[in-house]
């Protein structure tokens, strides 16, 4: 009988590694899965830290004595810029992401995040991001204005060459991947968790990492907007944040805090997440105040949003302006607080077992703990004005993100290692890691708090004699080596444990969570079938859970027709409502990034005739990928064995990919919202803002234009409407008429653009008009170019009654183009008209 079910379970997972699993050698690069991309963002962000730790100790070398000349100025700003930008950009973010990606669908129950592709566009985003940026350190032309890029030392009169440039470009890129990311974990989390998975029983990692991807989808496209709009003065010679014209240099501080602080969370959060984690399992107990928790990081979302002028208290805003920042800065301490709270009643509740995890985790309560006092110090405005732009701050601010981030990261790491090698590692040298790590952290940034109050600015590369502050910058670099040995040291003993480690156990450190169902090393499909959950704790309550999802009790534990497919459920109640089908291994998502990534080069190398070929072709590459959907071949053809119950998610009227449409418009209406925040702000506050008398716009054929677009929005939503009542007579025509109604919109809309006596180069004022109309112009002729191709696949039967999807996963596209076209009249057009021009 054993050895039956044996047989069988081992005939179902070779059917369902034949379906998931990828070609090795060159077919790797096709791979689409979310254990190997979550891993390839985790080694590609562990290579960008050794770069960014080699270039702080580069800094720290130059700051250990007085009056050292080892790097030159120059050579200096560019060390420090890099680091930062390394840091934040390419280290921090991305490796989150790659841990929440690889975690994510194995917590939750499922075989893989619900858009592959975009996971895989995502990394290569990432990665050809992060080499267009440290390229420029390799050539010698890296930018040097600082990782915050503040206007108008960044800006061409003072930045000249194209150091600026790389940053800008492959910072866009980079963010690219990072809202992709988001937009994949909020989507997965809310529409494919496994049968009986409730919101109150999910994960409360899965909690933290929702926060997160929504906080990205929000925060980072302030700073994609504000990153193009620089290039544009660089580049193109408009007019933002140049106060001759009408900008303002403040704008882009704004734009950048409006990502900058949420960023602090967006890297908290999930570290934090780690450390609810773990502690219950090191404590062998349930956590303390899930609810609580729950709330706290819901609040502490909301309140990060609004902290960005925290960073500028000396740059002469009003007062009721800093008394309402400072007041927000402190209250964010509470949510903290209430986190902090439940770890150590979980903790004082359970019986600990100071593993190696647990040793980091400790860590991470003593440094993040005293980060956060140095933050609610700074929150008072007095105090910041004292010791604000000093070695305080960097101080701090290291304390806060390597102490909130770093700590629980390496626990994390030493927590699930076994679950991607199936051994353990050396307790023995990890503690050495540890230790050396700690105290070389301490040792370098707490004195730096002592350098800052005596007054030593940041960025400086040098500094006399005399002024108190050698040994403390000696000491300081002495942590620094020691934080580079421990890192070293940790760094060997994951390395060697990969073949000298002993096996781990199933489950080795008796967790509670679904992740440890799956076998160690995991499988490409995370589950032989996918479980029903009951409870918050599946694991304790449930210990023969592994057994049974291996001798496939559960659901979907055999592959039909070759599909990859996972449950799509309610995103309150957990109640199935389909059969997600997942596309298979795909070049598409490398051959996007690359002509993506061409097109940025060709950009920093201002082969402007070049860049459009490439422009084309990743649009062309990307329309394909889009096709490859549906009821295509490729995707899931009609079968003679339909229909399921429940329904292929691309039978249905409210699968996964009309929430991430929604998802995409919001991080594209928080872009839209930031240009309008920079129209009002220049318009009230920039201090030679000048709009001419007569609006540069022809006012009749702008309302023309919108006027068909309505007609074009009313007609597509009643016809998705009778395709979702099961109507379908007339839709490919009705689709070519949308189509056509929206081409003449969109041609009398490029009329009034070119019409216009619009001067981009002169005026802030006709600059910000003119980014407003190519974004109108851009999404007006996306959405009829999708129009076209939904046309062409009614033709074809690949959508229809019974694929009724795609079709409702466009609405919303077009629902928001018509959104902001008539926000843009308002704000644009009509409400200067009344204020007299402006």
């Amino acid at each position: 009988m054993i050895e039956r079910i044996a047989e069988r379970n081992h005939g179902r997972h070779q059917r369902l590694d034949r379906v998931w699993s990828y070609k090795p050698g060159w077919g790797a690069f096709a791979a689409v899965n979310h254990t190997t991309i979550g891993l390839r963002f985790l080694v590609t962000g562990l290579i960008f830290f050794l770069v960014g730790g080699l270039l702080a100790m580069l800094i720290r070398t130059q700051l250990a004595l007085p009056n050292q000349n080892i790097v030159s100025p120059a050579l200096y700003n560019q060390l420090f810029t890099m680091h930062g930008t390394v840091m934040m950009f390419l280290f921090a973010i991305p490796v989150l992401e790659g841990a929440a990606m690889y975690l994510i669908p194995k917590m939750i129950g499922a075989r893989d995040l619900v858009f592959p592709r975009l996971s895989a566009l995502g990394y290569w985003c990432y990665l050809f991001g992060g080499l267009i940026i440290m390229s420029s350190l390799l050539l010698n032309i890296a930018p040097d204005a600082g990782w915050f890029m503040y206007t108008p030392l960044s800006s061409i009169e003072y930045s000249p060459g194209p150091g600026s440039d790389f940053w800008l470009i492959g910072i866009t890129f980079v963010e690219i991947s990072a809202i992709s990311a988001g937009v994949e974990l909020v989507v997965s989390i809310l529409r494919t968790r496994t049968k009986g998975m409730s919101l109150n029983r999910m994960p409360v990692f899965c909690w933290y990492i929702l926060a997160m991807a929504f906080m990205i989808i929000f925060g980072f496209p302030p700073l994609i907007l504000g990153s193009i709009l620089l290039e544009l003065e660089r580049a193109a010679g408009f007019i933002f944040f140049a106060v001759d014209g009408g900008g303002d240099p403040l704008l882009w501080q704004h734009l950048f805090w409006l990502f900058g602080h949420p960023e602090v969370y967006i890297i908290f959060l999930p570290a934090a997440g780690i450390v609810s984690t773990l502690i219950p399992v090191f404590a062998q107990r349930p956590l303390v105040g899930y609810r609580w928790i729950v709330l706290a990081i819901i609040v502490m979302g909301f309140i990060s949003f609004g902290l960005w002028v925290h960073h500028m208290f000396t740059v002469g805003i009003p007062s009721l302006a800093l008394a309402f920042f400072s007041v927000a800065s402190m209250l964010v301490a509470i949510p903290t607080g209430i986190q902090i709270f439940a770890w150590l009643a979980t903790l004082w509740s359970g019986h600990v077992k100071y593993s190696l995890p647990m040793l980091w985790i400790v860590g991470f309560l003593v440094v993040f703990v005293c980060g956060g006092f140095t933050g609610v110090m700074l929150a008072l405005v007095p105090f910041n004005w004292q010791v604000h732009d000093t070695h305080f701050v960097v101080a701090h601010m290291h304390y806060v993100l390597v102490g909130g981030m770093m700590f629980p990261l390496v626990a994390g790491l030493y927590y699930w290692l076994p679950h991607v090698s199936g051994r353990m590692s050396s307790e023995r040298l990890g503690r050495w890691g540890f230790w050396l790590f700690f105290i070389g952290f301490n040792l370098t940034f707490f004195i730096m708090h002592l350098t800052g109050l005596l007054g030593m600015p940041r960025r400086v590369y040098s500094y006399d004699a005399g002024l108190g502050w050698e040994w403390f910058n000696l000491i300081s670099s002495i942590g620094g080596f020691i934080t580079g040995i421990g890192v070293a040291v940790i760094i060997l003993d994951i390395a060697l444990h990969f073949r000298f480690g002993r096996k781990a156990d199933r489950n080795p450190w008796n967790a509670d969570t679904l992740e440890w169902a799956t076998p160690m090393p995991v499988t490409t499909y995370n589950f032989a079938s996918l479980p029903t959950i009951e409870t918050r704790t599946p694991m304790w309550d449930r210990p023969d859970l592994p057994e049974r999802i291996e001798n496939g009790e559960f659901g979907l534990d055999e592959p039909r027709h070759d599909l990859r497919e996972t449950w799509g459920s309610d995103a309150v109640t957990g109640e199935l409502k389909e059969i997600v089908h997942l596309p298979a291994n795909s070049w598409l998502p490398l051959l996007s990034a690359s002509f993506i990534a061409l097109m940025c080069i060709c950009l920093l190398t201002k082969s402007y005739l070049l860049a459009l070929p490439a422009c084309l072709l990743a649009v062309g590459y990307l329309l394909q990928w889009s096709w490859h959907n549906g009821a295509h071949p490729i995707a899931a053809p009609f079968y003679d064995d339909e229909p399921y119950s429940p329904p292929l998610h691309s039978r249905t009227c409210d699968g996964p990919g009309r929430w991430g449409m929604i998802i995409t418009m919001m991080a594209n209406g928080t872009l839209y919202a930031s240009l309008l925040f920079g129209w009002f702000y220049l318009w009230t506050a920039g201090p030679s803002w000048q709009a001419p008398d007569d609006g540069p716009i022809s006012f009749w054929p702008l309302l023309a234009s919108g006027g068909l677009l309505t007609i074009c929005v009313l007609l597509y939503r009643q016809l998705v409407a009778r395709l979702g009542r099961g109507e379908s007579n007339g839709l490919e025509r009705g689709l070519w008429l949308a189509c056509l109604i929206g081409l003449v919109h969109f041609a009398t809309l490029l009329w009034v653009l070119l019409a216009a006596p619009l001067q981009p180069t002169m005026s802030a004022h006709d600059s910000v008009l003119t980014v407003m109309l190519m974004y109108l112009l851009l999404h007006s002729g996306l959405a009829v170019i999708l129009t076209g191709l939904q046309a062409v696949r009614v033709r074809i039967r690949y959508v229809g009654a019974r694929a009724p999807y795609e079709p409702f996963v466009l609405r919303p596209f077009w629902s928001y183009t018509l959104g902001v076209f008539w926000i843009s009249f308002a704000a644009f057009i009509l409400l200067p008209m009344g204020w007299g021009g402006g």
